[in-house]
């Protein structure tokens, strides 16, 4: 499967070089995006057209997802400057992304929102649909591979930066930005044990096919196909996705004898784990506080770069 995404950062040349650096694109082209005329010559682009020198992104979702591209794409543009990256200055040079799928817009405004809790000024990057785009002219295309040392407002250590770069899915926070990122309940949950009230949470009831993530790191950890109805208010599975991806400690507190479920990468606390379960189902209940997921819907996984685990719904 190929996706297609659209960037605008500045100066084409450099921004079409930046991203095929980097393992998952298939194909890069330079062009013209959101504009007022379907088919605008460089130099009316120049002139005030209202078009975005814009990158169109050819990727393989299997090997690098939405999420990752976008901040690749924030770590070599200024966010909160419009109409200026580096020393280009222009409404052509404006900060945007454009989408073709409708369902990515949820994906890039949750990434803009992460983003702005690393700025105080307000961001300035475009956010919209595709509503206009024409490729750019012959000799606007890998126009840093043609020319060599050619300008560019991007760093060389930049490229060098993309081609090593490899989409690191799961990984531990820093409590910092664990802070900066979660909710209060999700933070004193996942990182000093609490336990969320039985029956008012958000996954206690709730049965829609998809797969739940590790809230700290986007890690899949249980599947839908895997939940059952309890009735101890909480979200219950029979089985995680992988044993391999939970870690299990004795837990001796208010004095009861039970197993404490974490994450083995993230180290965030999920939940227990009992003996009590469906006999059919293996007989064990994994009991989990639902403010330490997220739930990605199954026609959200591909798109959020899950497409691997549609074969356990």
């Amino acid at each position: 499967m190929e996706k297609e995404i659209y960037f605008a950062g500045g100066c084409f040349w450099g921004v079409q070089e930046f991203f095929s650096c980097i393992a998952g694109v298939l194909s890069t082209e330079a062009g013209y995006a959101n504009g007022g005329s379907a088919a605008p010559s460089y130099e009316e682009v120049c002139s005030g057209s209202g078009h975005a020198e814009t990158v169109r992104v050819i990727y393989d979702p299997q090997s690098v997802s939405l999420p990752f591209l976008l901040g690749m794409f924030y770590s070599v543009i200024d966010p909160t400057s419009a109409d200026r990256q580096g020393p280009d200055r222009g409404k052509q040079y404006r900060p945007g992304v454009y989408y073709t799928d409708r369902q990515d817009e949820a994906v890039i405004r949750r990434s803009l929102h992460e983003l702005q809790k690393e700025y105080e000024q307000p961001l300035a990057v475009e956010l919209a649909p595709l509503a206009q785009y024409a490729p750019a002219e012959e000799y606007h295309q890998q126009y840093l591979k043609k020319n060599p040392g050619g300008y560019c407002h991007i760093p060389p250590a930049a490229f060098a930066r993309a081609k090593a770069a490899r989409e690191a899915r799961w990984s531990r926070r820093p409590p910092e930005e664990l802070r900066r990122r979660l909710s209060p309940l999700q933070y004193r949950v996942t990182q000093e044990g609490a336990t969320e009230p039985p029956f008012q949470n958000e996954y206690f009831d709730h049965f829609e096919p998809g797969i739940y993530v590790d809230v700290t790191t986007g890690e899949p950890l249980f599947c839908s196909a895997d939940k059952f109805e309890s009735g101890c208010g909480w979200p219950s599975f029979a089985r995680p996705i992988g044993k391999a991806l939970l870690a299990e400690r004795r837990d001796q507190s208010f004095g009861m004898e039970r197993v404490e479920v974490r994450s083995k990468t993230g180290d965030a606390h999920l939940g227990h784990v009992f003996t009590d379960g469906p006999a059919p189902l293996g007989g064990l209940r994994y009991c989990i506080n639902s403010a330490a997921l997220r739930f990605v819907p199954k026609e959200e996984m591909e798109r959020e770069g899950y497409g691997e685990y549609l074969t356990l719904l």
